[in-house]
């Protein structure tokens, strides 16, 4: 699914789509393409292979085509633009939007149409961006696949919950699109997929008007072909909005500056196989030997391999606690009236989190900062945590999104993660890379990206 390198040199307005977000920009700047034009340019992707896809939840041609000749006439009058001035991008369906049907990935919201925008989405369209439409969520965005198929293999998950995002992305029916992340949800789909994936630090990126999972855990993420793209629309939507409880007044963190910034020495890696390293598949685990291996021959030293102490041992069971004691709370609406249209594994999820006390609760809660609290002292030695970003390939089969169990330490202590589309199967199916930086250092972790990138191309 990746882009000719051609593509820009013979510009055609038909073959937008094929720009990243970027590129697209630069395009529209110039005057060489029109919003118009970009939009009618995914849609006509979207026309081409979506049926065999199944990214989107709700698309409506004409809003999003209202929205590009607007931008277009904005431009024309000279005024100052955004900075995803006439850039479509998808929006997950449990992130509320004013002009599209917001169901959760479920038949117990159909219909469902919110009055106003998720913040996110109001600063989207602040900057200019074009909604094109809303991507597939699983169910409540948990755990029960949606239609969405991988594009690399339609046999294969493409992951979850944000399986549309990530899909419509690598199937370049988009730019760019947004996504949650609670367990995996993000970078997870970013892996199989094959594309780039960006979970920020805790409570970066607002939440409201988005489905209430898990507070303590809840974080909105990012899809794009291209680290510049993600840098982009990060850049956008790390803003703050006191309607997020759960946010703090921060300065945004700069990402698309930062990002090209010169590293003032050669940077230092750790690898962490987490104690869920039994459950990593060979070819993954052959895959990060040669990936070590190439880095420490091209920079002496670079990455040292570091095991995570017997803390984190209980970590996982701490995540499930939090996770399905938030879900029976802000799921007892859709169980009370809808338990029996729910799929087995979120009604087994939520009888689980029924069952948990305020107190098991309350201590696995506070137990949250001593395994953040240890990960920065580990970032007081290194510059950024390398660790698969999933088991192994997307795995065969639609009937389950794979395990996210490589991501639930940096969801659970709020860590910056970014899925870089590095590795590859036998079978051509796409291993990511998940690189982990600091809580809150969110563009130095873009940075080191960049230069981990730089490194191996070199």
């Amino acid at each position: 699914m990746n882009r000719p390198a051609t593509a820009v040199q013979k510009f055609d307005p038909d073959s937008a789509y094929l720009l990243s977000a970027c590129e697209a920009r630069r395009a529209i700047v110039d005057g060489l393409l029109s919003a118009e034009e970009m939009v009618t340019a995914c849609f006509r992707r979207i026309d081409e292979i979506e049926d065999g896809i199944g990214a989107w939840a709700h698309l409506d041609r004409e809003v999003a085509l209202e929205q590009a000749r607007a931008a277009d006439a904005f431009r024309r009058r000279g005024l100052a633009t955004g900075p995803l001035h006439g850039l479509p991008v998808g929006i997950k369906d449990i992130i509320d939007t004013a002009d599209y049907p917001t169901e959760y990935g479920t038949e117990l919201h159909h219909g469902r149409q919110p009055d106003h925008d998720a913040t996110l989405v109001g600063l989207l369209k602040e900057a200019g961006a074009i909604i094109l439409g809303k991507t597939v969520s699983t169910e409540m965005a948990v755990y029960g696949p949606g239609k969405t198929r991988n594009p690399h293999h339609p046999e294969h998950t493409p992951g979850g919950s944000s399986s549309g995002s990530a899909a419509a992305v690598a199937a370049a029916m988009v730019p760019f699109a947004v996504g949650t992340q609670t367990n995996g949800s993000v970078i997870r789909p970013a892996s199989y997929c094959g594309v780039y994936g960006y979970k920020p630090s805790f409570a970066r990126v607002s939440r409201h008007g988005v489905l209430r999972q898990s507070p303590p855990l809840d974080t909105i993420g990012m899809f794009a072909r291209d680290l510049d793209d993600l840098a982009l629309i990060a850049d956008v939507l790390l803003r703050f909005d006191a309607q997020d409880p759960g946010m703090t007044p921060i300065a945004p963190p700069c990402i698309s500056r930062i990002l090209h910034e010169e590293v003032p020495v050669d940077l230092h890696f750790a690898f962490v196989r987490t104690p869920a390293w039994e459950q990593v598949e060979t070819v993954t685990k052959d895959g990060f030997r040669e990936l070590i291996d190439e880095l420490n021959r091209r920079h002496p030293d670079c990455v040292d391999i570091f095991d995570l102490p017997d803390l984190f041992a209980g970590l996982f069971e701490d995540h499930r606690i939090v996770m399905e004691a938030d879900l029976a709370r802000n799921f007892a609406d859709e169980y009370a009236r809808g338990k029996d249209r729910l799929t087995p594994v979120l009604r087994e999820m939520l009888e689980r989190g029924q069952k948990i006390g305020d107190r098991e609760y309350d201590a696995a809660v506070a137990r949250m900062p001593d395994y953040s609290g240890f990960l920065g002292q580990v970032f007081e030695d290194y510059d950024a945590i390398l660790t698969p970003s999933t088991p192994g390939p997307a795995p065969a089969g639609l009937d389950a999104t794979g395990s996210p169990v490589m991501n639930t330490i940096w969801t659970h202590c709020g860590t910056p993660a970014l899925n870089l589309p590095l590795l590859q199967s036998p079978q051509g199916l796409p291993i990511g890379v998940q690189l982990v930086g600091a809580r809150d250092d969110d563009a130095r972790l873009f940075r080191n990206a960049r230069w981990l990138l730089n490194s191996l191309n070199d």
